[in-house]
């Protein structure tokens, strides 16, 4: 796998491409924006890793040029956990985050996830009708036009949906989120995914057939499947 890393800290820039290539894994470090939309101009990269702030520009402005010619995975490294910064890089593409200072093991693991799904392509459908929610090749459909959708929206898309019918409080949402990742997130955040899901599979955002919120408990996935 070929990473591109983009990370203007020279120390940790180094210990991370030290580890990633004892991972058998090809990695490119660049440390700014210039330098890095040259490279990506030339050549294209299985995964990458992008810091958020930088010398000239941002890691945002990179994503954008990215997600103009690919799909591949992007992590954003970032100081910076405000939550405004955390959406703003869901919203460019970004499948993850990993807030600073990170273990280098965390990181890797994330990678590896991330890349797992990808290569997974045994296809098992969930049907809406509109909808199509593809569990092993996560990703979603709507209308026939692929929709993209972020790793947590996918988790928590997938289980609304496999629990269809039923009322899930936000407790069990974040619960489930934490048995698949280890990873924690709070109520206010579970509300932010909530409304970017439906941005991406309702025709009404604000009148949701899909996912209804059942005021003072959580959501609830309210369709037939077909």
């Amino acid at each position: 796998m070929k990473i591109l890393l983009v990370e203007d800290d020279e120390s940790l820039a180094l210990g991370i491409k030290y580890a990633l290539e004892k991972e058998d894994w090809d990695v490119v470090n660049t440390i700014n924006k210039e330098e890095t939309i040259k490279i990506i101009e030339k050549k294209s990269f299985d995964f990458y890793l992008l810091d958020i702030m930088l010398p000239d520009g941002n890691g945002f402005e990179i994503c954008e040029k990215i997600r103009g010619e690919n799909s591949a995975p992007i992590i954003f490294l970032t100081a910076r956990d405000e939550e405004v910064n955390i959406i703003k890089g869901l919203d460019m593409g970004a499948d993850d985050y990993i807030t600073k200072p990170f273990s280098i093991g965390e990181l890797t693991s994330r990678i590896k996830a991330i890349y797992r799904r990808i290569e997974n392509k045994n296809e098992s459908v969930l049907n809406f009708g509109e909808l199509k929610i593809f569990l092993n090749e996560f990703k979603i459909k709507v209308n026939g036009e692929e929709k993209r959708i972020t790793p947590t929206e996918f988790k928590i898309l997938k289980y609304l949906a496999l629990n269809n019918k039923k009322t899930l409080s936000k407790e069990k949402i974040i619960q489930n989120l934490y048995n698949e990742s280890n990873e924690m997130y709070d109520e206010n955040t579970i509300s932010v995914y909530i409304r970017r899901i439906r941005e991406k599979i309702e025709t009404q955002p604000s009148n949701p057939e899909y996912i209804k919120t059942i005021r003072g408990i959580g959501y609830k996935f309210d369709k037939r499947g077909v």
